[in-house]
């Protein structure tokens, strides 16, 4: 375990891997959500109250449930950073915020069209749709942050100190809709009981689940070794990657 924990921390094996990484994720990940969205719009039934409009749930469902995988992964990577000074887990911190916020904002936009035709209007200040408005707050605060220090050093520990703050609003959302009077629907999808949604219109959904965390994974990684290039500029094994001797 140990051997691998410090190989996480060179750059150079962390280019190196996620590169290979990327070159079969990337086509898989782009063929699952092509895969996805056919099958979704075209081959489900309509819903019996909400017709086609429901099928916004495609992009809508799995935009939102990555967008808060997405929180623990910088709020971790930002108590690693803080615990253990690993500049990598810095990095990785960083590339995850403007990911998360891109999903954050794709729900919460998908959720307002798909709230006109079901709630009449495009938004309420719903309990949930709040707290993932502030979801969305804290993502881009973690990146205006970081680029308001010129100490960067400085600057990943208070974007670490925000995310891990942060976390208190994750039970919050996944909450919400218990706590407090919502227009949510309660979770139709149970790991520990019944779904309540059927299974033809299920099983495309947790295929664009699945296929959005991929989606993910490649953005952090791509995000990730743009900034090992910026950060690492002045290196040898960067210098050997631009003249074409490097491993990329």
């Amino acid at each position: 375990m140990w051997p691998i924990f410090h190989k996480l921390g060179s750059p150079p094996w962390l280019y190196a891997i996620s590169g290979s990484i990327l070159r079969w994720l990337l086509p898989l990940t782009l063929l699952a959500l092509g895969i996805g969205m056919v099958w979704g719009l075209l081959f489900t039934a309509p819903d019996f109250r909400q017709g086609n409009s429901y099928r916004i749930i495609y992009i809508h469902v799995p935009a939102a449930v990555v967008a808060l995988a997405g929180y623990y992964v910088m709020a971790l990577a930002g108590a690693i950073s803080l615990i253990w000074r690993m500049k990598m887990a810095d990095v990785a911190m960083r590339a995850a915020a403007p990911v998360g916020a891109a999903l954050t904002f794709i729900a919460l936009f998908t959720g307002a069209v798909w709230g006109k035709p079901t709630w009449g209007t495009w938004w309420v200040w719903d309990a949930r749709i709040t707290s993932m408005l502030i979801l969305l707050f804290l993502y881009l605060g973690v990146v205006a942050l970081y680029e308001a220090y010129d100490n960067k050093e400085a600057a990943g520990k208070a974007c670490a100190v925000l995310s891990l703050v942060g976390m208190v609003n994750i039970p919050i959302i996944y909450k919400s809709v218990d706590w407090w009077y919502s227009l949510h629907q309660p979770a139709s999808i149970k790991f520990t009981g019944d779904s309540t949604i059927h299974a033809s219109m299920l099983y495309p959904l947790l295929w664009m689940i699945v296929a959005f965390y991929a989606l993910f994974t490649c953005c952090l990684l791509l995000n990730m070794r743009t900034q090992l290039l910026q950060r690492e500029a002045r290196t040898q094994w960067v210098k050997k990657l631009a003249a074409g001797t490097g491993n990329n």
